[in-house]
């Protein structure tokens, strides 16, 4: 699946055929390694989903002891697709479970993956400062040794923050420098992830001649061929570059496009931009209708600067909306609570780091969240703090089921 991967812009739509019938074969592949180099031929053609179930089994057998190199492989996959499907919190610690191993196992050219998913998922849920962290650790390790995909990768968290932030300067500075405006590069698949983010800054900008410049470009390339995704993709980036009658019919065809509505991030961007467009042409009840429906999908992903953006435009719009709380000051995440659990019976933070392939001092920051949470200051109080907690059903923190 070489021509899905390495330039799928100019030669992805001529392998699909090849990539369906590959892609058959994976429920019952008993090769992890070609299952996950099938996972990589699929990135760039949106069908990462089609090997959840498979990634899961090489992560657990991973976890138990089976080769080091697909383990990471698969967390790598179901990574990338959490972003797109919208579970940035599963996303965010697989992601930091693939660093840890990375780190442990002394493979630096692997951690690029990870410490570019953790940037992806601090900026969507507005650690910015981790964010610019974690980007500029990538860049200050690749561009010496000349990984140029790590060095192009770097910059999409930061445009991700800075749109969440409403700085679309900074955002077109960032999306542009991966591919610029009116291009789609040549071997630099990631173009295709900042099409949307590249044409929404332009146009926010006054950077009109370049967002049609870009849409031109994606129609001369058929991008919309490769998946229902870029279907979706291509009609809200021409919705928001026309900027004119023909704005609502092209955002109403991304919204309908058959097949897309696993991508809840996508579906969640383009009824915010429809609904921004429709509120500042003063149609404030339909522009209500996507809004709402916007925000309840950023809320679902913990997006919590894309909340604010749709909060923002709703209260402009007429609508009441109370003020975003950016997380539940009492409630434990899946992890917290595991890490909870296991500090309880005595455990110290390396023994705890080890066990569920974290570092220490990540063990540590998530400690010091839980107490105040818990309304404890030692760790001798935490078993009957988590005594009172709400019981909840019995699952693994990292694994979820759509």
């Amino acid at each position: 699946m070489g021509k899905t991967f390495a330039d799928p812009v100019r030669t992805a739509s001529t392998a699909l055929a090849d990539a369906e019938r590959i892609l058959s074969t994976v429920p019952d592949e008993p090769d992890t390694s070609r299952v996950v180099r099938i996972g990589t031929g699929s990135v760039y053609i949106d069908r990462l989903s089609d090997l959840r179930e498979r990634s899961w089994q090489i992560v657990h057998d991973g976890r138990t002891g089976a080769p080091f190199r697909r383990h990471v492989g698969a967390l790598m996959h179901l990574c990338l697709d959490d972003f797109l499907i919208g579970r940035w919190v599963e996303g965010a610690e697989l992601a930091e479970e693939g660093l840890s191993l990375c780190r442990q196992h002394g493979f630096p050219f692997f951690a690029w993956y990870f410490l570019y998913n953790s940037a992806v998922f601090a900026a969507g849920r507005g650690q910015f400062d981790e964010a610019i962290s974690l980007a500029q650790e990538m860049s200050a390790w690749a561009v010496p040794r000349g990984v140029r995909a790590a060095e192009l990768w770097a910059h999409h968290p930061l445009a991700l923050g800075a749109l969440g932030q409403g700085d679309f300067e900074e955002a077109f500075r960032q999306a542009n420098a991966i591919s610029p405006a009116g291009t789609l590069a040549s071997h630099v698949p990631h173009a295709l992830w900042l099409q949307l983010d590249l044409v929404e800054a332009a146009v926010h900008t006054g950077r009109f001649v370049e967002a049609q410049a870009h849409v031109a470009a994606m129609q001369a390339a058929n991008v919309a061929a490769i998946s229902p995704r870029m279907v979706r993709i291509h009609h809200a980036c021409a919705a928001l570059a026309a900027n004119d009658e023909r704005t609502p019919a092209l955002m109403e065809a991304a919204l309908s496009v058959a097949g897309a509505d696993r991508w809840r991030y996508d579906e969640a961007r383009v009824r915010l931009a429809y609904g921004e467009w429709l509120r500042r042409s003063k149609d404030t009840v339909p522009a209500r209708a996507q809004l709402v429906v916007a925000k309840d999908l950023f809320e679902g992903m913990d997006a919590h600067p894309w909340v604010e953006r749709c909060a923002t435009e709703l209260r402009a719009a007429g609508e009441r909306v109370q003020r975003i709380r950016q997380s539940d000051d009492t409630a434990l995440t899946a992890q917290e609570r595991e890490i909870a659990l296991l500090a309880a019976t005595g455990l110290t933070n390396k023994d705890i780091a080890e066990r569920l392939y974290l570092s220490p001092r990540t063990v540590s920051t998530h400690l010091y969240r839980i107490f105040p949470k818990l309304g404890i200051t030692s760790r001798a109080a935490l078993r009957d703090a988590l005594d009172a907690l709400p019981t909840t059903p019995a699952s693994s923190s990292l694994e979820a089921s759509d």
